[in-house]
């Protein structure tokens, strides 16, 4: 009862969707690595309750705003409390996706797959930096909310400060009942289970999954993403879970690299594309964990100040997989290799060029553009791991740093 008016309380019972077994090491060394090796199921549970293997077609389930029916759909106010419904999305106008550290890096590969998908502006911001500008929320923008806790504090506010402008809230979050949750319109989850690692590694890669949803879904509803294509990216979606467990196997090189690696000054990681995201996520990983110099970059942008950095102690990380941008990745790479830098290449199949030019080749099993960076961040969250590991360092907790950032 309540203590101040003495009315009967109505609390309605929560299920915690995990088990003990789920956090414990189950004969892994760390909760990283475990958590590394976990990420096929990952993903194969982020996306199963939104795909029809049936059908090859996405349709979201699940995210349920609540709100109005709507009268007229010519006449859609985003201001107002519609459902998310097929309808209501289709109005979609623009995507605004918030997020920060790791979870901002998602969101800018959720950038170029729903800009190619739905042919509609998406512009991602690092909530600490949004909260604090007088942004512009325009009409019809859909915002979406990334964070593995639900409970990042610069996200959860500039959710807020959205709401407050009218805009309508679709959170992606590991953790169901968290503040941003509760406080979102709209709701998908990631399905991972608990990840007791700081750095994050399957909640990246089923964000991206999820996003990976998410973008063919509105692309259909917006009438730019054709059947034929929708079945495609489906079938290279439903692929990607058995391709993480082949590109798993370089666990064992990296733990036998780590040594020769070590002695680097400087890592820089390189791609263009969907890959240059994933750059940056590598770079962000070795330098959590291992404490070392990393930076990443879009390869373009080389000669506007990376080229500088390079030389024999530089170990530069390009990834080069067979994409519509693989022949610009090449000569950036070549660009690279002239300068002396040690090369590691990360690419697609037996592909005997790179393996000729580069120190270490890795290849990755052959895939479409849209999951290749659910393959390439493997190989870097392993590399991170175990040189951190050989260093001697505590991967599971770094120095300075929290799972969840829940304050400024």
């Amino acid at each position: 009862y309540s203590g101040t008016s003495g009315t009967e309380l109505k609390k309605v019972p929560m299920e915690i969707n995990w088990n003990p077994e789920m956090v414990e090491k189950q004969g892994f060394p760390h909760f990283m690595l475990k958590e590394i090796h976990e990420q096929p199921r990952a993903v194969a549970a982020a996306i199963e309750p939104h795909i029809s293997r049936a059908e090859n077609k996405v349709t979201l389930k699940g995210v349920g705003f609540g709100g109005e029916a709507i009268a007229d759909l010519d006449k859609i106010d985003f201001k107002k409390d519609y459902a998310l419904t097929s309808e209501v999305l289709s109005k979609v106008e623009r995507v605004l996706i918030i997020a920060c550290g790791t979870s901002y890096y998602a969101a800018q590969v959720g950038k170029y797959l729903i800009e190619h998908h739905a042919h509609i502006p998406v512009e991602t911001d690092i909530a600490s930096e949004f909260r604090y500008r007088e942004n512009i929320v325009l009409p019809n923008t859909l915002v979406i909310t990334i964070s593995q806790s639900g409970e990042t504090a610069d996200t959860l506010a500039a959710l807020r400060k959205v709401k407050e402008r009218g805009a309508r809230v679709l959170s992606i979050c590991n953790v169901r009942n968290s503040s941003i949750d509760r406080e979102a319109h709209g709701h998908l989850y990631l399905n991972a289970g608990p990840e007791i690692g700081v750095a994050s590694t399957k909640a990246f890669t089923a964000t991206i999954a999820l996003i990976n949803c998410f973008a063919i879904n509105i692309g259909v509803l917006k009438g730019s993403l054709s059947r034929e294509k929708e079945i495609k990216y489906v079938e290279a979606l439903l692929k990607a879970p058995s391709q993480i467990e082949a590109v798993l196997n370089f666990d064992k090189y990296f733990d036998k690299a780590a040594e020769t690696l070590g002695k680097f000054r400087g890592f820089l990681y390189m791609g263009r594309g969907v890959s240059f995201p994933i750059a940056l996520e590598g770079a962000l990983k070795l330098k959590e964990l291992a404490y070392l110099h990393a930076e990443g970059y879009a390869a373009g942008e080389m000669k506007h100040g990376p080229l500088a950095l390079i030389d024999e102690e530089m170990a530069i990380i390009m990834l080069a997989p067979q994409d519509a941008l693989y022949d610009k990745t090449l000569s950036n790479l070549e660009e690279a290799r002239a300068r002396g830098g040690k090369i590691i290449a990360i690419g697609t199949g037996d592909n005997e060029h790179l393996r000729r030019i580069s120190e270490h080749y890795l290849p990755l099993p052959k895939a479409h553009w849209t999951t290749n960076a659910l393959l390439e961040v493997v190989p870097l969250q392993l590399m991170a791991y175990h040189l951190a590991n050989h260093l001697g360092y505590d991967v599971d907790q770094p120095r300075n740093l929290a799972k969840s950032v829940t304050v400024e």
